[in-house]
């Protein structure tokens, strides 16, 4: 008889919850503590808070040299600049230059950081500056001072690479969920599609339409979950990597992609490029779908969504 196992794990500073179908609770735990473990083999290896990790010794030679990394690294770069550029440049790695200390989104927060040094800091941020060399397999930053960070990309990763592990150990179906940016294969245990709610910005324990999918990924970004009020006026904790000033105008984007690191990469950009701008792109892509949601409540999606509520 085939049963959902799932089991909730704060990893990478989220809460993730993994969901595998099968007929044998000890084989279920095991594939269950298998991706656990994936998640935070990856982790290790993009965190910016530990001395030991690549990405930390990329951000430290900033401006020094280029730094060998292993391939997984070098392939992630790679595709956020291939990324960067389908987006323009709305979704850009090299956004750790704008210091995180500007914008702590907390209670204390009253007021907009200072243009002039924010100016200072946006110069830092051109993923055209990150220049990578397949032969020698380096990665160097041109401008000393400029940081990457996979904060826009690494969950999906994550998410996209313990699914793969998942299915390469014969789990015919499953999610992996990592804090609202998730992955499906195959179907729910009495064999229907899975079902994921699309949450309503106001109320984010409600959604407010539901869709049916299998073997595709999700990812929502929204600003109600971390934003500041600054003299009346909501600002989400998306920064945009053009401006340095976070978005205001969408209250969330909900992504459709079979791959889940391309539906996170894709949540941010189309927050921020203009309603208008984010459709067009979405519909010129093929396998990528979007749901916007603006501070009037207007819905707008891309051209092959089709709503239930």
């Amino acid at each position: 008889m085939l049963k959902e196992f799932k089991r909730p794990q704060k990893l990478m500073g989220n809460a993730f919850e993994i969901t595998v179908v099968s007929d044998d609770e000890k084989t279920a735990n095991s594939h269950i503590d298998a991706a656990i473990e994936e998640i935070r083999r990856i982790e290790k290896l993009l965190t910016t808070f530990s001395d030991e990790s690549q990405t930390n010794l990329i951000n430290k030679n900033a401006g020094i040299k280029a730094v060998k990394v292993d391939w997984e690294i070098f392939d992630l770069i790679e595709r956020s600049l291939r990324i960067s550029k389908i987006t323009d440049g709305y979704f850009d790695i090299s956004y750790g230059g704008i210091d995180k200390s500007f914008w702590n989104f907390d209670k204390e927060m009253k007021q907009l950081p200072d243009p002039d040094v924010i100016k200072k800091h946006l110069k830092l941020v051109d993923y055209q500056n990150i220049i990578l060399d397949r032969k020698n397999q380096t990665v160097f930053l041109k401008e000393k001072g400029m940081r990457i960070g996979f904060g826009g990309i690494g969950k999906g990763y994550a998410a996209e690479m313990a699914k793969r592990m998942l299915q390469n150990r014969g789990v015919v179906s499953g999610i992996v969920n990592a804090s609202g940016d998730l992955t499906t294969w195959g179907n729910q245990a009495n064999g229907k599609p899975w079902t994921v709610g699309i949450a309503d910005p106001d109320n984010s324990k409600r959604p407010f339409s539901y869709m049916n999918i299998t073997d595709m990924a999700v990812a929502t970004s929204g600003n109600y979950e971390k934003f500041v009020v600054i003299n009346g006026k909501k600002y989400s904790h998306t920064i945009n990597p053009k401006t340095g000033m976070p978005v205001s105008g969408v209250k969330s984007v909900t992504i459709f992609c079979p791959n889940a690191e391309i539906a996170d990469a894709m949540a941010t950009p189309v927050s921020i490029m203009g309603i208008d701008a984010a459709l067009n792109m979405v519909n010129q892509i093929n396998h990528l779908e979007c749901i916007i949601i603006d501070d009037q409540d207007r819905i707008y999606s891309s051209q092959n969504i089709n709503l239930k509520n």
